[in-house]
């Protein structure tokens, strides 16, 4: 476990192998929490809204999803300066999973605060510019792309079931209607791909994060102590680390004290080769 922090909701964790930075958020408690793999010592930033994702640009700048849009951070002094504004007009919705695509796009999404049934959307930006690719979601989820960006990865928690789509590899444009890839799961939540391709995908109830060949074989598990797992990411610049976050949201005073890593945020050793996200295309 990475320290004593425990996380209400644990999210959008990610990895810059040319810093060696490692980064995750607690979605309500509105904190940011940043470690330096090689060092060993996590900070945690205060925001000023709600954030659930952040990506790195080609020009080393740190791009903020949050709760009404895409900020720009300054590393800094931590001040967030708006580049593309998302459904700033309801206060109802926040964002949620996201992740970068080969190309550079950037799929991001947003949910109710309550998890309204169908008040999310999942979206693509790229080069400034954004598009919705799906609305009608109730928890977006698992998003995630192989490593050639041909196909993407997502779902709608609620269905229990993640879906494939065709993406264009130069741009993650949507090619083709959604597909089922698997079928018949708990509560799928964050996922990513490693080197070959694989899914692994983080189970919010179970504690298990599930491994899944390219044509949906199961091929692994990890089972860590904390039943609400929400999302992976590879880390170390060798990518053969995992990072896990977690959750102890909805869980009341008794239930926590039977839990005591409920909302710890884990690092697993792996014996095979993860991959990172690629920087985000912001187009200048």
């Amino acid at each position: 476990m990475l320290g004593p922090h425990r996380l209400e909701l644990g999210e959008g964790p990610g990895y810059d192998p040319v810093t060696d930075l490692a980064w995750w958020f607690d979605i309500p408690a509105k904190r940011l929490f940043m470690r330096l793999i090689a060092a060993g010592e996590t900070v945690v930033h205060d925001l000023p809204l709600a954030a659930s994702a952040m990506a790195v640009t080609a020009q080393g700048r740190q791009l903020l999803l949050a709760e009404d849009g895409l900020y720009f951070r300054n590393p800094a002094s931590g001040a967030l300066d708006l580049h593309v504004a998302l459904e700033a007009d309801n206060p109802t919705l926040r964002s949620n999973d996201a992740r970068v695509h080969p190309s550079g796009a950037f799929w991001i999404s947003t949910m109710g605060w309550q998890a309204e049934e169908g008040a999310g959307s999942i979206y693509r930006y790229f080069r400034g510019k954004v598009e919705k690719l799906w609305d009608g979601i109730t928890i977006p989820n698992a998003i995630c792309f192989a490593p050639d960006g041909r196909t993407a990865y997502f779902t709608d928690t609620p269905t229990r079931r993640i879906q494939s789509v065709e993406t264009d590899p130069t741009n993650g444009r949507v090619l083709a209607a959604p597909q089922d890839f698997i079928t018949g799961l708990h509560w799928p939540d964050g996922a990513v791909t490693d080197a070959a391709g694989n899914l692994w995908v983080a189970m919010f109830g179970t504690g298990q994060v599930l491994g899944f060949a390219p044509d949906g074989r199961a091929i692994g598990e990890f089972q860590l102590p904390a039943a609400n797992l929400t999302c992976p990411a590879f880390v170390g610049r060798d990518a053969r680390q995992m990072l896990v976050t977690s959750a102890f949201h909805d869980m009341d005073h008794a239930a926590r004290k039977q839990a005591p890593d409920a909302g710890a945020t884990f690092i697993l050793p792996l014996d095979f080769a993860g991959r990172f996200d690629p920087p985000v295309d912001i187009g200048r």
